[in-house]
């Protein structure tokens, strides 16, 4: 450590001997800023500066030889330049120094009031006339008055800076002066949040439009949190961040991550609408990550809930697994977004419900929509392990079953899930199923349902069921005449009840032959099945018989003598049981 002290100090020394006038003349005194050492002049400090004049009067030492300066505003680079204007050496004041030089010359007492023309009243004049007129410059000083607190805030430095920078920013924002007509953001974009952050609010308090505060804000997320949120759809070259460790470095980013992410949320417009969706969902999954406090969590989610109606899959993808995309991250969240969403939609329903009807068609299409959008991200996540039962149908049974015109989006969900979680019994398959009515289903969905052996008994029945309905009846398939028979189906409980004894007719069947099986008695089984095949399937034949509910129409088929039908055409047994 000392070599280094050494080397400061020498390099400190010959400065100072550069632009000292008068080598003849002994120094007097040794200023010290804190590892630097300036051997200077008394009187011609005493000429300049209020402050080391009364320090060598009051100092108790009559020889004073050495003032410690170590707490000067902006160190030992601010009070080697107003050393110089001691001296009269000129040296160049800039935007980027100015702050300083200012804020050590008024330390120092370097005022008018002690000397004419002195040092403050020139870094005053040049605050006013050169850095408080382009917003640029502005940016540049209130950036450097973050080394330089309180000092900067006390001389109201900080403030001028943050009126100057918002209110050019405003006047950028309606009528730009160069392209792109967005540049102001990116230099607004450089500053540390706490300065940011007053020059928004000096906005809002100018009147700037929510979409100009919007625009900023996502600017500066952006840049502030790059890591987090530059590459908001995943893909290629995406910077992975790491999970969380012990280590200080890591946690110190991250409680700064967190910070500046929290402190962003709570400047956000009132306006529901202000920001694109994605951008959102990006956010919440960066305050997921970070841990952010629950309020700035729920106001994430309030906010995506208000404008769902723009979601795509990609943006639920984004709010659900970790950065490298291997497992699930917080599926709370997405369900009470969707939760949010919908009661928002019930509301205005009911608040509209005397309304016109073209209010009500427009809440349904969007919920249409949203439902849509929902089953298809459900689909996506079935496919992971990870996911328990209870998450699955937590999320499907949020929809309204009457927001869904088809279950078939549902229904290749539900398949996905029982196609990766194999090892579920038979209640288990059922209560994944429980989400979809197969009466709902699509004609290509419910042949692909009946033909589905991961399905269980019950769903597989209903499907069978509905379309012998429809062979033995003549119903063509048309769409509306489909779902017409398919509401008056759901209201009649005796076929509800006609369907559970089938399937534990079958059910029986089936522990029978298995026991048959088991037991070794191949030639016993095959004629004991032989007697009863007749009864299990005569039976069934009867029971479908029971469930035409076209007995009294004219649709009946019952008295149709076999002579008169036309066997050019094989009639479609597809979905026959026999």
């Amino acid at each position: 450590m000392a070599a280094p002290s050494s080397t400061k100090l020498s390099l400190a020394m010959e400065r100072t001997g550069q632009w000292i006038f008068s080598q003849d003349i002994p120094s007097d005194v040794i200023v010290e800023v804190g590892e630097a050492s300036y051997s200077l002049h008394k009187f011609m400090l005493v000429a300049k500066s209020n402050y080391i004049r009364n320090l060598i009067i009051d100092s108790e030492d009559s020889d004073l030889t050495r003032i410690d300066l170590s707490d000067i505003p902006g160190g030992a680079e601010a009070f080697e330049k107003t050393a110089k204007f001691c001296y009269g050496v000129n040296f160049e004041i800039t935007v980027h120094n100015v702050a300083a030089i200012h804020c050590a010359a008024v330390f120092l007492q370097m005022t008018d009031e002690y000397c004419d023309g002195n040092l403050a009243e020139r870094t005053e004049g040049f605050l006013s006339q050169v850095v408080l007129s382009s917003l640029t410059g502005a940016v540049t000083v209130l950036k450097s008055c973050r080394m330089l607190l309180p000092f900067a805030d006390d001389l109201n430095v900080t403030n001028r800076c943050v009126e100057a920078v918002g209110s050019s920013a405003g006047s950028e924002a309606y009528f730009p002066s160069r392209s792109p007509p967005n540049w102001w953001m990116e230099e607004l974009a450089v500053l540390d949040v706490d300065s940011f952050a007053k020059v928004i609010i000096a906005m809002k308090n100018r009147g700037a439009k929510y979409l100009t505060i919007s625009g900023a804000l996502i600017t500066f997320t952006e840049r502030a949190l790059q890591e987090l949120v530059r590459d908001q759809s995943g893909g290629k070259g995406r910077v992975e961040p790491s999970d969380f460790s012990d280590s200080d470095s890591d946690s110190s980013l991250r409680i700064q991550q967190r910070q500046i992410l929290q402190s962003i949320v709570a400047l956000f417009p009132s306006e529901k609408a202000a920001f694109p969706i994605n951008f959102l969902c990006c956010l919440l999954r960066s305050a997921i990550y970070l841990r952010a406090s629950s309020s700035c969590k729920r106001e994430l989610e309030k906010r995506i809930s208000e404008i769902l109606e723009h979601v795509t899959v990609d943006d639920l993808l984004v709010l659900s697994f970790t950065y490298d995309g291997e497992r699930l991250l917080d599926l709370d969240s997405v369900q009470r977004i969707i939760s949010g969403f919908v009661e928002k939609v019930k509301s205005t329903s009911v608040f509209n419900a005397s309304g016109s009807d073209f209010i009500e068609n427009c809440s349904g299409s969007v919920m249409q929509r949203v439902a849509k959008v929902i089953d298809k991200y459900i689909a996506e996540i079935a496919a992971y392990g990870e996911l328990t039962i209870s998450k699955f149908n937590g999320i499907a049974i949020l929809i309204p079953k009457h927001a869904r015109k088809v279950d078939d989006d549902l229904y290749r969900a539900v398949d996905i899930y029982l196609k990766v979680h194999q090892n579920l019994d038979e209640i288990e398959r059922e209560k994944v199923c429980s989400v979809m009515d197969p009466l709902n289903l699509s004609y290509e969905a419910r042949v692909h349902a009946s033909q589905n052996k991961r399905l269980p008994v019950q769903i597989v029945l209903h499907a069978l069921y509905f379309d012998q309905l429809q062979l033995r009846s003549g119903v063509a398939e048309d769409k509306n005449v489909v779902a017409s028979k398919n509401q008056k189906l759901q209201t009649d409980v005796s076929l509800v009840r006609e369907n559970e004894e089938l399937r534990s007719e079958l059910m029986k069947m089936k522990m029978y032959v298995s026991d048959l099986q088991k037991n070794g008695q191949a030639t016993t089984s095959y004629s004991k099945e032989s007697v009863k095949k007749p009864n299990f399937f005569s039976s069934m034949s009867k029971k479908l018989g029971k469930l035409n509910p076209f007995k009294n129409g004219s649709k009946d088929t019952s008295n149709i003598d076999d002579d008169t039908v036309d066997l050019t055409k094989p009639r479609r047994r597809r979905f026959s049981v026999s």
